[in-house]
């Protein structure tokens, strides 16, 4: 199962999903408010916190009879396997963490890769112009200065979003802190970090491998934050070799 980050849809796997349709059952879906799944499902409650997103994903489970799985999770979908797994272990028995972080602003020994005050900035621009702030932070996210048809596609997929979930999403996403949950995955995990990533550092996917207690830290020899897009092949490896071993 891939699941896909914050401001996108299924179709950023499309490159690395394929890889594994020959030999697995390959589930692709869209977090509610996102891609094609139905916005009138979306609650600001329920989805006021990523709790909220990880009962999607059991419901989803449970509905399909697809347990255990493999989880694969961009970005925020990390920490959003991380909390299905916790809770439903039946259900999910590998999890596969695309640069993950499990809280992006920085704190007493721990660097997560944003001051609180950038923070505040960054989520008060998305709330004044959400599509200017699309436009901006596209590049930053994914890196790859030289191939911009990548930061192209991702503002174009940000702009997809409905403003007012992304915004409610974005403070999930951004604001939380799930470094305490790690210590409760009990799994065989594979932390999939980028090289050079201005939104999770280095040190958050070295983070990340150390609380978790069956991980194993792979560091992608590429920048940006979208592995799964700017270096498909290489993300599909590295899941293959890990699901291969497990």
């Amino acid at each position: 199962m891939f699941a896909h980050g914050f401001g996108c849809s299924q179709d950023m796997w499309r490159l690395v999903a394929p890889a594994f349709a020959g030999e697995h059952r390959v589930v692709v879906f869209d977090h509610v408010g996102a891609g094609e799944a139905d916005p009138a499902l979306w609650d600001p409650e329920r989805h006021g916190s990523l709790d909220g997103y990880a009962d999607d994903v059991i419901a989803l489970l449970d509905e399909l009879a697809l347990g255990p799985v493999t989880f694969v999770g961009h970005s925020v979908s990390s920490m959003i396997g991380v909390l299905a797994c916790t809770r439903r272990r039946d259900l999910i028995d590998r999890l596969v963490l695309v640069s993950p972080s499990p809280r992006y602003l920085d704190d007493d020994g721990y660097r997560g890769g944003f001051t609180r005050a950038d923070m505040e900035d960054l989520l008060a621009q998305l709330d004044r112009n959400y599509i200017g702030w699309a436009g901006a932070m596209a590049p930053a996210i994914m890196g790859n200065p030289d191939r911009p048809e990548l930061a192209a596609e991702l503002e174009s997929s940000f702009c997809r979003t409905d403003p007012d979930i992304a915004r409610h999403f974005a403070r999930a996403t951004f604001l939380g802190d799930n470094r305490s949950d790690l210590r409760d995955v009990s799994v065989p995990t594979l932390v999939l970090q980028c090289a050079d990533d201005a939104i999770a550092p280095t040190e958050v996917g070295s983070f990340v491998a150390e609380q978790i207690p069956n991980a194993a830290l792979h560091v992608l020899p590429v920048s940006g934050h979208c592995p799964n897009l700017s270096a498909p092949e290489l993300t599909a490896d590295a899941i293959r070799a890990f699901v291969t071993a497990a």
